[in-house]
């Protein structure tokens, strides 16, 4: 998203993070933001979206535990964002600060993504990853996650068809 009228929520992602909450699990957001350090948005707006989205959360009575974001690009234009770094998926840098700052059952985590960062993350942080069809989704579950050796612990069409799998999960599982 490079400008704030680009940012909407899609279908059922209200519902899906309230669901969660309702269930007692932390919901925190980790996000790639490339385009800060590549020159093409400031750091201000990946801000001023975080804070839309809490507020279009909040009217329905959902909301975000924590949003970690990385800014970083290796190559980018802007020098104080110009750095490799542990925080860019598919590092775990961010999955570390959520842990710092949360008490985090890893065993009984998720990574719910649109990308195959997300599952690499996913495996890299020994949680379960979720692929949602959504977003990037199709194109990486159709032309990259065949060359990979990453295979998601559910597809999801969405990210309320993976809140559901994760709450159905949960109860098969319990004793």
């Amino acid at each position: 998203i490079n400008h704030i009228s680009r940012f909407h929520l899609l279908p059922g992602v209200p519902e899906a993070i309230r669901l969660l909450n309702e269930h007692g699990y932390l919901v925190i957001l980790v996000s790639n933001q490339s385009g800060v350090g590549r020159g093409y948005f400031p750091v201000e707006l990946v801000h001023e979206v975080h804070a839309r989205l809490k507020t279009l959360l909040r009217v329905h009575d959902a909301r975000l535990d924590e949003i970690f974001f990385c800014p970083h690009y290796a190559t980018g234009e802007i020098p104080e964002y110009r750095k490799p770094c542990d925080c860019r998926k598919p590092r775990p840098g961010m999955v570390r600060k959520a842990v710092e700052r949360f008490e985090i059952d890893m065993e009984n985590s998720y990574m719910i993504g649109d990308r195959h960062t997300d599952i690499e993350m996913a495996e890299r942080c020994e949680v379960k990853g979720i692929l949602v069809k959504t977003g990037y989704g199709l194109g990486d579950l159709k032309y990259i996650l065949p060359k990979l050796d990453l295979k998601p612990a559910y597809i999801a069409t969405d990210l309320l068809d993976a809140a559901r799998w994760i709450i159905r999960s949960r109860r098969e599982n319990s004793p």
